[in-house]
């Protein structure tokens, strides 16, 4: 059997090409990382299918609804500071206007 080389056009590459490649696969494993919103060592997140089981369980439903990015900066601060999530957050806001 007959092995095959490569030549040196087969494998002709440009450094700056290397180093392009290197940094996607860097910027992609960041941004894969990012989205998993989780801690080192805190339990795996749930599915999506599972998450939303776990929701109607207790009576939650999605309400979406369009603020202006101000007051959506200031309502995740005031639930970084009191240390809630910004579910619960706007859910005491909210039940404490409407009483």
């Amino acid at each position: 059997m007959c092995a095959i080389r490569k030549t040196a056009q087969d494998t002709d590459v440009k450094k700056t090409d290397l180093y392009k490649n290197e940094r996607l696969k860097v910027v992609a494993q960041m941004k894969h990382a990012a989205g998993a919103k989780a801690p080192l060592g805190a339990a795996p997140l749930l599915d999506r299918k599972e998450q939303r089981r776990l929701d109607a369980e207790r009576g939650l439903v999605p309400f979406a609804v369009k603020i202006p990015s101000d007051l959506a900066s200031r309502l995740r601060d005031l639930a970084n500071e009191r240390q809630l999530s910004l579910n619960d957050l706007v859910t005491e806001l909210l039940t404490r206007s409407l009483d």
